[in-house]
């Protein structure tokens, strides 16, 4: 993305992986001062897109299938995946921040350049 970008500001939305908070890249955001991190919510799969698609997938193309290899098992993802681009759902988002529970919603913590839960 900052190769990609390399002028803008870029703001990531990312989940609270323990790899994106190692030092290695508090360093290098230290050094990319025009990208920014923001953390989903500890326990708050659902608000991780990618999670929500790979729970559709799960229950509308491949639970309980008698797959008899990987490569049926593959085939029937990407032909799903292929129905639902020919279908073009979009995801939209439908909660404004006002409708979030007060203990989902996270703030930045400057000096450790990731999210933290409020009390």
């Amino acid at each position: 993305m900052a190769r990609a970008y390399p002028k803008q500001e870029l703001h990531l939305v990312i989940d609270n992986y323990t790899a994106h908070k190692r030092i290695e890249v508090r360093d290098w955001l230290t050094a990319n001062p025009r990208i920014k991190l923001h953390f989903t919510a500890t326990l708050g799969l659902w608000l991780n897109l990618v999670e929500v698609w790979f729970g559709i997938i799960e229950r509308q193309a491949i639970r309980r299938g008698p797959f008899v290899s990987v490569r049926e098992l593959i085939d029937k993802i990407r032909e799903f995946i292929n129905s639902w681009n020919n279908r073009t759902h979009l995801f939209v988002w439908t909660k404004t921040q006002t409708k979030f529970s007060p203990k989902s919603t996270a703030h930045v913590n400057p000096s450790q350049r990731h999210a933290t839960r409020k009390v």
